[in-house]
């Protein structure tokens, strides 16, 4: 069977009413190549489900699940460096069968409070797809041992089930991470960033034109580093919502907290990037001066351009951006986009139409499925941009570009040239 695959003329004009359903993990078993295995599972690499509830301050995690979900966090706790903040209590068949180990669960909590130097002030405790099936109320539960210990326990849920809900795992971590912030008085030049774990990157544009503006208290989870600190993101006069999956989060702290929010998108198009600040001045009623970030992003376009006036790309899923706009950006830079390889969802069509009129046999396909076993090399690729993409076209020149720190705005897209300027050179210098 060939791999799966649309151009996006044939995706765009299918469009929503028509949307493929092999682009849904339901519709069939989940291929799980070399190139999948980065960001198919919510406790995967990056920030996954358990490492980004340790994005909460001060805090440790308690991992209820059976010996085989304990064995993967396990691994990647150690890859990724909190091992020393995941503790687990490990359930055998009677507890899958009865949930007894629910009783357990406060005595748990209160005995790994004294095995870290440091006490820790919170406690995430994180259930899998087994309490889900069980129906078991963890709120309940963490309120029950909240009571008992006196520190803050919050829930927070690896369901790999729910990934196509209206919740799925990712996007219920974020709004776990937030759940322990209360109401406090308003300050007028405070904002929050929500939309990653890990901060953005310290030169980031939106720093400066914030405080420009005003809004000198800008506070992002991953830069807090006490409790205390945490808290005082209750504060905000808004929050700035970069990632769709914190949505729900920012829904969260608006009813709990009166906090309203306004939502950005992560472009690299240019010309995108400078309309959205404008859309953005006009929502707060500030007009952003972002000229020579435009001018310093633009030349730096330029050059890149200049130096490479000829580059095919293939784009994966594990990048820091939407691979589809991230396509259609360098699509309307003058280069081609051979392969797409990405799960899309409805809210990306705008891209994909947008790719089919200024290159309608650009090719999609999608990562996880059976299919793709049978995937041969094929098509000529300069350079590829994230890993899953590099495993397909092993030759070309990699840019991984799927850091924790995140890129933003036109400096995210100076470092993105930066980087495949980078690789290019090296490449060279191997070649030559």
């Amino acid at each position: 069977m060939e791999p799966f695959y649309l151009t996006a003329k044939e995706f765009a004009q299918r469009g929503r009413e028509d949307f493929p359903k092999e682009e849904a993990p339901s519709h069939a078993l989940i291929y799980s190549s070399p190139a999948t295995l980065s960001y198919n599972s919510p406790g995967a690499n990056g920030y996954g489900v358990k490492r980004a509830g340790l994005a909460i301050p001060e805090s440790v995690m308690l991992l209820v699940a059976p010996g085989c979900c304990g064995r993967n966090s396990t691994i990647l706790s150690r890859v990724s460096g909190y091992s020393e903040r995941m503790f687990y209590l490990l359930m055998d068949e009677t507890d899958l069968v009865t949930g007894r180990h629910l009783k357990k669960i406060p005595q748990a909590v209160e005995e790994i409070l004294d095995v870290p130097e440091v006490r820790p002030k919170v406690v995430v405790i994180c259930i899998t797809c087994v309490d889900a099936l069980l129906g078991t109320d963890l709120v309940r539960v963490c309120k029950k041992a909240e009571e008992r210990t006196g520190v803050h326990v919050v829930p927070s849920y690896m369901y790999a089930l729910m990934r196509e809900g209206t919740k799925p795992p990712m996007t219920a971590i974020r709004q776990s991470v937030y759940s322990l912030l209360r109401p406090l008085r308003k300050n007028p030049h405070a904002v929050n960033l929500l939309g990653q774990f890990a901060p953005y990157d310290d030169d980031t544009e939106i720093y400066e034109m914030f405080r420009k503006a005003g809004l000198t208290k800008i506070r992002e989870i991953g830069r807090m580093k006490t409790l205390e600190e945490y808290m005082e993101m209750g504060e905000a006069n808004f929050n700035l919502v970069l990632n769709p999956e914190s949505r729900y989060a920012a829904d969260d702290l608006m009813q709990r907290l009166g906090m309203p929010y306004i939502e950005m998108n992560r472009f690299y198009d240019i010309q995108k990037i400078q309309r959205q600040y404008a859309l953005l001045g006009g929502a707060l009623g500030v007009k952003f001066d972002d000229a020579a970030y435009y001018e310093e992003a633009s030349r730096a376009l330029e050059a890149f351009k200049e130096r490479h006036p000829k580059l095919t790309f293939a784009i994966g899923q594990t990048v820091n951006a939407n691979p589809f706009e991230l396509a259609a950006a360098l699509l309307s830079y003058g280069y081609a986009v051979d392969r797409v390889f990405a799960n899309a969802t409805p809210a990306d069509l705008p891209f994909i139409t947008k790719i089919a009129e200024m290159s309608p046999d650009t090719r999609f396909y999608t990562s996880i499925s059976p299919t793709m076993m049978n995937y041969k090399l094929e098509g000529e690729v300069d350079i590829t941009i994230g890993k899953d993409a590099a495993w397909y076209y092993p030759e070309a020149v990699s840019v991984p570009f799927f850091s924790d720190v995140q890129p933003f705005g036109y400096r995210g897209l100076m470092r993105l040239l930066a980087e495949m300027e980078d690789a290019l050179r090296a490449n060279t210098e191997v070649t030559s």
